[in-house]
């Protein structure tokens, strides 16, 4: 994997959250390190500890967990310029709940909590730019607990189009109907009714 367009990708990401310099940028560079994932491979297992933060470079990730009897629930979304884990496991060294996987070819950058730490020590403007992260995140998963309480299937898959639009293109429907809570055949019928 070349390193160099993964890391224009990830200054640029910064740059339009928080103002770094090129020194902030170096310390930052220095503690990721690159892994390229297949199609269906997983970044993650569940019962696992996280130990990563991943930024998405190339290609799409999500999140999910597995119920008893086997049916996917998606969480998140992770094309090019997201981040995922399972920030849970991650932050309390507990085995995650969570798997993640790649739903096409991808390209990550990785940073370990100990990394993570070293560059907080190092640079306090990644202190900030990870509160912004966290807070914009829990706004988003308030929305959408919001949303699943209320909203028709109808109102989530809109929704979903009008904030994810490249992810409806590239995800297959049965996990898009993953993530809204409803069944394939549900979704369906709300995409011929639109």
């Amino acid at each position: 994997m070349a390193l160099s367009p993964a890391l224009d990708l990830l200054r640029a990401h910064l740059q339009a959250r928080v103002s770094i310099t090129a020194a902030d940028f170096a310390v930052f560079a220095r503690h990721v390190r690159p892994l390229a994932l297949r199609k269906r491979q997983h970044l993650l297992l569940a019962g696992a500890v996280c130990t990563d933060l991943a930024f998405v470079t190339k290609g799409c990730l999500r999140s999910y967990s597995l119920a008893a009897q086997g049916q996917e629930h998606t969480l998140q979304f992770a094309p090019e310029d997201w981040w995922v884990s399972d920030l849970y496991s991650f932050l309390t060294r507990q085995p995650s709940t969570l798997n993640i996987d790649a739903l096409e070819d991808a390209q990550v950058l990785l940073l370990a909590q100990a990394d993570l730490e070293t560059v907080y020590a190092e640079c306090s403007v990644f202190e900030r730019y990870m509160r912004l992260l966290l807070q914009s995140r829990y706004v988003a998963l308030q929305e959408r607990v919001n949303a699943s309480l209320s909203q028709t299937a109808a109102e989530k898959y809109q929704h979903f189009v009008h904030q994810y639009p490249t992810i409806v293109q590239r995800v297959p429907q049965h996990v898009i109907a993953s993530y809204l809570g409803i069944t394939p055949e549900s979704l369906s019928r709300v995409r011929r009714q639109l």
